[in-house]
């Protein structure tokens, strides 16, 4: 049998889905794009990188799926998910994906205000639009997944900024609590929380590039051997987004290999024995 035909023979899991993935235009979004667009989903696009937004729809074959979308504003998330229902008339997939970090080794005496909030404006406040913007619209329909990216950083404390760490922990709360709510209407509503791995945005914090960032990355991580990648995060959340995923609700999906499990001086006696 051919290539061609083992490729035809994959089951497209989100066929006929329509997703929108906030930050989809880079790094974890952009991934996850294209695996929606394979599996048969029409994906749109929101993010405020516009040139690199529109390539990555040109790349999809729908030039005109990009929509402009600072997720801290929300019109501009309304006016977002309202763009989809007008042009597709449903929303079955809501990724809230878009993030930024703060500077690094920032002491609490020295965190600026205006710095710790803006973090918390997108990635959680952010958070918050776009889960109420799609239970608006997913409500009626009585169906829905609404996924949002969180962070091996919203579990354990110590390894990043105060904001983003304090960020990250709120978006498993609210993931929790959004989905005890939504859960009678049909709507599940679950986060994915990554260990470290290399997106521009990570690269642009620790100021690491590619391979060098891989490795740096591994050095405290508890599986050896094989890096994280951001198509592994795209994979997480198309099992959320499909039907394959249809009773799981309120879930935080940790793809950390075994990271935030794991006592670090523990990890050390058992290698010594």
């Amino acid at each position: 049998m051919g290539s061609t035909s083992l490729l035809s023979s994959v089951p497209r899991r989100l066929e006929g889905k329509v997703a929108l993935i906030t930050g989809g235009a880079s790094g974890i979004g952009e991934f996850t794009a294209k695996l929606f667009h394979q599996h048969g989903a029409k994906v749109v696009i929101a993010d405020v990188q516009d040139d690199l937004g529109q390539l990555v729809s040109k790349d999809l074959g729908f030039p005109d799926s990009f929509i402009h979308c600072d997720v801290s504003d929300e019109e501009n998330v309304r006016s977002a998910v309202d763009s989809v229902i007008t042009k597709y008339g449903k929303l079955d997939i809501m990724f809230n994906n878009a993030g930024i970090v703060d500077p690094p080794k920032q002491s609490i005496i020295n965190n600026e205000k205006p710095d710790f909030e803006r973090v918390l404006n997108v990635n959680v406040t952010g958070v918050f639009l776009g889960i109420k913007h799609a239970a608006r619209v997913m409500i009626p329909a009585h169906r829905g997944s609404i996924i949002s990216t969180s962070s091996a950083a919203g579990i354990l404390g110590g390894i990043s900024s105060h904001a983003y760490s304090c960020s990250k922990h709120a978006v498993v709360g609210l993931t929790k609590n959004t989905a005890v709510e939504l859960g009678r209407f049909g709507v599940r509503v679950n986060c994915v929380s990554p260990y470290g791995l290399v997106t521009p945005l990570t690269e642009r914090f620790f100021e690491q590039k590619g391979e060098e960032l891989d490795k740096a990355m591994e050095v405290p991580a508890n599986l050896k051997g094989v890096y994280l990648k951001a198509e592994d995060i795209a994979n997480a959340a198309l099992y959320l987004g499909s039907d394959e995923s249809k009773y799981v609700s309120g879930h935080n999906l940790v793809v950390d290999g075994g990271y935030t499990i794991v006592n670090p001086m523990f990890a050390m006696q058992f290698s010594a024995s």
